[in-house]
């Protein structure tokens, strides 16, 4: 139990009914979960409107609802806090539930379209090779050290990254590197949380049927800069056009990154393999198992935050050259038929692109590059005869197909990829909604030498349809499938 007016210490409040001097149970935004004594925020959701839950709340035990409109009628013995924003008041009052966990850690926000998942995964990787105990909170997973637990979303609730946090604070967690989405900016979910610094790594075509606008996008993802305190650190990415952007209102120290342009750490690409790249950094060369210049950047950002986080920068480079690749992430298996098979999280117009970049500057020209490709449904609907563009134009052959279709019909989705195809590149289209059919029609058309990409689910091990969802896994199937026909 928790003192009510300790868990609002810091929200702003516009209007109080009831005394704030009670012992409350836990905080909840989901009505189904409130059980007696708890605190019930109702959130105003893109879905669903948590005002319409607060009876159900009260009924179901609530002592004190955080509103942004107060009800006409109140209930006796109930407390009603009247806030501005319910998503900012539920971090806030989070944090304070959990005596603000995020000030006892070095917490590292990673924020931008892509790299995310990469750059916080392994500077996990290498704080826990140092030999410090780590956290990690992403896409793929949530780290306590060692210890594994799921997540669905790229930034967690509020909540869930405070409980994680306290957590983290109990296992002695020294330092803790969080994916922080667009989503989770806009929604507040990272209010109240103290960080040691952030990094910016691009801005690329995403998310713009939730933000509308490529400005508000890139203003939102700025905000986790113009919040950093004076002694944090803000490491952007001066490449992208937006990187100075991101620094233009911070009080944090400003270090930049770039593989092209003048910056505080540079990187130039010396060699780059199938088996990884050989990179100078600075002034000196490291061996890196990471392919691609889109993974320099990557190894890049990781060198500079290690650095501004205390680590010896040789140490940090031999560290850096033992790490493995993330799943899901340019991961691939090469058959005995050499047919070369690559699967990837591309799931932007610009993460496909650099895939195929990468994929294009390993070839020797003669080899088929075979691209299986999808769109997820309920996402941003402009970037899907973007992609396909791009798929068939650096392709030898491109399947359209299915990718978490959601709610919507997975062939109007492939029809409006395909909306994107030159007419010079119609012959090289294939359509197969059925994903799994895809893959395996790739795999029957390659031969030896050939390389199969298979992008936008990367991680994922399943396929959502419908509110349903059915486990599917890219890199097994089609491992299987080209062990199959090694046979």
């Amino acid at each position: 139990m928790k003192l009510l007016k300790d868990i609002l210490f810091g929200v702003g409040l516009t209007a109080v009914s009831g005394s704030t001097n009670l012992m409350v149970g836990t905080l909840c935004f989901d009505s189904r979960k409130v059980k007696l004594d708890d605190v019930f925020v109702a959130i105003k959701g893109t879905l669903t409107d948590g005002h319409k839950f607060i009876e159900k709340a009260i009924d179901s035990g609530a002592v004190c609802i955080v509103c942004e409109t107060m009800p006409e009628q109140l209930v006796n013995g109930v407390t009603y806090v009247e806030v501005d924003s319910g998503n900012k008041a539920l971090a806030i009052m989070a944090s304070n539930y959990y005596d603000n966990p995020s000030k006892n850690l070095k917490l590292v926000g990673i924020t931008g379209t892509n790299g995310k998942t990469t750059i916080s995964s392994l500077l996990y990787q290498l704080f826990k090779k140092a030999g410090f105990k780590v956290g990690l909170i992403s896409t793929i997973k949530i780290m306590v050290d060692d210890k594994e637990y799921a997540t669905s979303h790229t930034t967690p609730d509020a909540m869930t990254i405070n409980e994680h946090l306290d957590l983290m604070n109990e296992e002695g967690v020294e330092f803790c590197f969080m994916e922080v989405s667009s989503h989770g900016i806009h929604q507040k979910r990272t209010e109240g949380l103290v960080f040691e610094g952030a990094i910016f790594t691009n801005l690329t075509h995403d998310h713009l049927d939730y933000h509308k606008t490529f400005a508000e996008y890139r203003d939102t993802k700025k905000s986790l800069f113009d919040k950093l305190p004076k002694n944090a650190f803000a490491l952007t990415n001066v490449d992208d056009k937006n990187g100075l952007v991101m620094l233009q209102n911070t009080a944090a120290r400003k270090f930049t990154y770039a593989l092209k342009s003048y910056a505080d750490y540079r990187a130039q690409i010396l060699e780059n393999q199938f088996d990884g790249q050989l990179l100078k950094v600075d002034d000196d060369e490291l061996w890196t198992k990471l392919i691609g210049h889109f993974n320099a950047y990557n190894v890049l950002a990781i060198y500079a935050t290690a650095d501004l986080l205390g680590l010896e920068k040789l140490e940090t480079l031999r560290l850096l050259s033992e790490l493995d690749n993330v799943d899901g992430r340019f991961q691939y298996y090469i058959s005995k038929e050499k047919i070369t098979a690559i699967v990837d999280y591309a799931h932007t117009p610009d993460a496909l692109k650099n895939v195929l970049e990468t994929i294009g500057t390993l070839r020797t020209g003669n080899e088929n590059v075979i691209t299986v490709v999808g769109c997820g449904g309920d996402r941003d609907k402009s970037k899907r005869p973007v992609m396909g563009n791009i798929a068939s134009q650096m392709s030898n052959k491109t399947i359209f197909t299915s990718d978490n279709p959601r709610t919507e019909s997975p062939s109007v989705i492939i029809e409006e990829m395909e909306a994107g195809v030159e007419p010079q590149n119609v012959k090289k289209i294939l359509s197969i909604e059925n994903r799994e059919q895809a893959i395996k029609t790739a795999c029957q058309l390659a031969t030896a030498n050939d390389i199969i990409l298979v992008a936008g689910k990367g991680h994922e091990t399943y396929q959502e349809t419908n509110g349903k969802r059915i486990d599917f896994d890219d890199f097994k199937i089609i491992t299987d499938v080209l062990k199959s026909l090694d046979k």
